[in-house]
């Protein structure tokens, strides 16, 4: 992983707008309706080359495909694993159901996603890598000729698959974790084996605080979500830690957020996962203070942070000048060189679902470069 050496970094999350065109596709395939695979895959391939040179053109150094071909973070099919799918209901953030009004309205408004969500009803298996190479190959391709510095592609963690596809097969809850582990360990080793970057998209180390476990005590969330970083890091076990990145979030919606665990109570936690980076919300209304949690707990030497320092779920374009303070707060805090600066989250986390324009997401990726450039010249 490069380091901020001379400058200032900047990346994102990993989610990018797709097109109309690629929603519907994305969401016919979900469906299980007949496609036109030549015509998919050429789609697919044109999208990420476009969402790559549009990461270049605003100033972004450390790239992804946008996750173009995936319907979301957590059901994506990477042929990593199998289930057998049913429908299943959704579970209510805790925030939202305190605020009925608000989230009726959200939901009539179209601000939800709807499509079949799986659970485990039998063993989870490694099918088809097809799908996985065919998005190495996407990427490594849309990058060729572009001035970058790295690329890197997302993948699930164990324990998010666990938050959004729940086990009705195995006897417990930590063995349908190491199953996953298991079988998500091929696709990390491959996107890593194919020279880029993996980030370990983990929402459900803060996220899954007022989801899964709203009705129980922050010492029994705390005890799972070590249990979930034990699995994430025995899957982990093959790949250097300098390859890999870690997000962390308390969930990519608008909303009150007001039952978000702190960050001071997970960090000391969160910190025992292998990867060497750290990204994670540091601009929205409710995690923008957290900062000093970081100042006040002694980071391990070896860790890098990519703190959010634009909002992923707002228009608003922050000031460059306002990015570059946040950049500066953290560089003072582990020092310039491991600090990268990033988004709160992901621009379109759900395929065709997110509250950022698609123009604007890129004027405030835009923004972030520009304040990084800043940033650079106060701390160089």
């Amino acid at each position: 992983m490069k380091l901020s050496k001379d400058r200032i970094l900047t990346t994102h999350v990993g989610s990018l707008p797709r097109s109309e065109k690629v929603f519907k596709l994305v969401f016919a395939k979900e469906d299980g309706k007949k496609l036109d695979k030549k015509e998919y895959d050429e789609v697919i391939a044109e999208a990420v080359k476009t969402v790559v040179k549009k990461q270049e053109d605003v100033g972004i150094d450390v790239v992804s495909d946008g996750e173009q071909s995936k319907i979301s973070l957590g059901y994506y099919d990477s042929g990593s694993r199998s289930f057998y799918t049913r429908d299943r209901p959704i579970k209510t953030p805790k925030d939202l159901e305190e605020f009925p009004t608000f989230s009726s309205r959200a939901s009539k408004s179209g601000g939800v996603p709807t499509y079949t969500r799986p659970r485990c009803t039998g063993p989870v298996t490694v099918k088809d890598m097809k799908p996985l190479e065919i998005d190495l190959v996407n990427l490594r391709k849309a990058i060729d000729g572009i001035s970058i510095s790295e690329a890197f592609m997302n993948a699930a963690s164990p324990g998010v698959i666990a938050l959004f596809q729940p086990n009705e097969y195995y006897p417990d809850h930590k063995s349908y974790l190491y199953a996953l582990a298991d079988s998500m360990k091929t696709e990390y080793e491959g996107i890593v084996k194919a020279g880029f970057l993996i980030q370990i998209d983990s929402p459900d180390l803060a996220l899954g605080r007022h989801v899964l476990f709203k009705d129980k005590s922050d010492e029994k969330f705390l005890s799972m979500i070590q249990l979930h970083i034990e699995a994430l890091n025995h899957a982990l076990e093959k790949i250097p830690s300098e390859k890999i990145r870690l997000h962390v979030c308390w969930g990519n919606y608008q909303g009150p957020h007001h039952c978000d665990i702190e960050m001071k109570k997970i960090l000391p936690t969160v910190l025992k996962a292998k990867p060497q980076a750290l990204s994670f919300e540091g601009s929205n209304p409710r995690h923008s203070h957290e900062w000093t949690v970081f100042r006040d707990i002694k980071i391990p030497e070896d860790k890098i942070l990519i703190p959010g320092v634009i909002d992923s779920t707002t228009n608003f374009v922050e000031h460059p000048e306002l990015v570059s303070e946040r950049i500066c707060r953290f560089a003072d805090i582990v020092g310039r060189n491991r600090v990268i600066a990033g988004s709160d989250c992901g621009f379109s986390t759900f395929a065709g679902f997110g509250t950022v324009d698609a123009d604007i997401t890129y004027a405030k990726l835009s923004s972030l470069a520009k304040g990084a450039e800043i940033a650079s010249k106060k701390l160089w």
